[in-house]
C-alpha cells in the first residue's frame, strides 16, 4: 500500500524548472489583412494598364507636315517651307500627313496666309487656280544688283525704282509714278519704293535665267493698286527687288 501511494504521488509531480525551460513558448498567430492584399492586387492591375494605355497611344501616332516659313494666299508649299513632327492620330483632324506632301505641293495652293510653326490640315488648301482676289502678277528680269543672290518663291520683297548712274531716269520715274496712283514715292537721285511688300511667286535658277541678257526672271504677287507703277518700272529695266523680313515670322 505504502509503494501504490508513492507511486500515485510521483504521478503529480511538479516539473522542475529545467523541464519548463526547454519547452516552446506558445506563439500568437498573425493576423491575415485581407484589405491590404487587396489593395495590393489592384495597384499592380492599375499600373499595367496604365503602361498598355501608353505603349497603344505611343504606337498611334502619324508623321505629318508643319511649317517653318510663312506662305501667303495663293502660294504653294515648298520643301523648304516645311518639316515633319509626329503627332497623335486623330480621325478628326483632316492632317496633311508627311507622305501626303509631294501631292499637296503640286496641285494645291494656300487658301489664306499662313504661318511658322502651323500644323498643315487640308481645309488650309484649294485646287483652285489663279490669283487671289486684290491681287495681280507681275513679272520682272532684272539685270546683276538689281535683285539679292538666292531669291526664291516665297521670300517678300519691297520693289525700289532706279535709276542709271547719272540719275536720269529720276524725273520720268516720279512722273509716272504719281500718273500710275500708286503709293510709290520718288527721290532725286531716282530712287524711292513702288512696292512696300510683294511675295516671290516664282525666280528663276541661275542656270534657268535667260542666256541671251544674263537676266534674271522672276514673278512677283502684288496688290493690284501697285499692279501699274511696278509693270511700267519694270518694262523700262528701273525696278529693283530687296528681300525683307516676312509678316509674323
Amino acid at each position: 500500500m505504502k509503494v501504490q501511494e508513492r507511486t500515485g504521488a510521483g504521478n503529480h509531480r511538479v516539473p522542475s524548472p529545467a523541464q519548463s525551460a526547454g519547452e516552446r513558448l506558445p506563439t500568437v498567430a498573425r493576423e491575415r489583412k485581407p484589405a491590404l492584399a487587396a489593395l495590393a492586387v489592384l495597384l499592380i492591375l492599375v499600373g499595367a494598364l496604365g503602361a498598355t494605355v501608353l505603349v497603344l497611344r505611343a504606337g498611334n501616332r502619324v508623321e505629318v507636315a508643319k511649317l517653318t516659313h510663312n506662305v501667303e494666299a495663293g502660294q504653294a508649299i515648298t520643301d523648304s517651307d516645311v518639316t515633319s513632327v509626329m503627332v497623335a492620330n486623330d480621325s478628326s483632324i483632316n492632317y496633311i500627313k508627311w507622305d501626303q506632301l509631294g501631292t499637296v505641293e503640286k496641285t494645291l495652293t494656300a487658301r489664306s496666309a499662313l504661318y511658322s510653326g502651323s500644323l498643315l490640315v487640308g481645309e488650309m488648301f484649294t485646287g483652285e487656280k489663279g490669283t487671289p482676289a486684290g491681287k495681280a502678277v507681275v513679272g520682272l528680269s532684272l539685270k546683276d544688283g538689281q535683285y539679292p543672290v538666292g531669291i526664291k518663291a516665297g521670300d517678300t520683297v519691297t520693289v525700289y525704282r532706279v535709276g542709271d548712274r547719272n540719275g536720269s531716269s529720276g524725273s520720268s520715274s516720279s512722273s509716272s509714278g504719281s500718273q500710275s496712283g500708286s503709293s510709290s514715292t520718288s527721290g532725286a537721285s531716282g530712287g524711292g519704293i513702288i512696292v512696300n511688300r510683294a511675295t516671290v511667286n516664282y525666280a528663276a535658277k541661275p542656270n534657268d535665267s535667260t542666256i541671251s541678257s544674263g537676266n534674271l526672271a522672276v514673278t512677283l504677287l502684288v496688290d493690284n493698286a501697285d499692279a501699274a507703277a511696278l509693270s511700267q518700272a519694270a518694262s523700262a529695266g528701273e525696278a529693283a527687288v530687296v528681300a525683307v523680313p516676312s509678316h509674323n515670322g
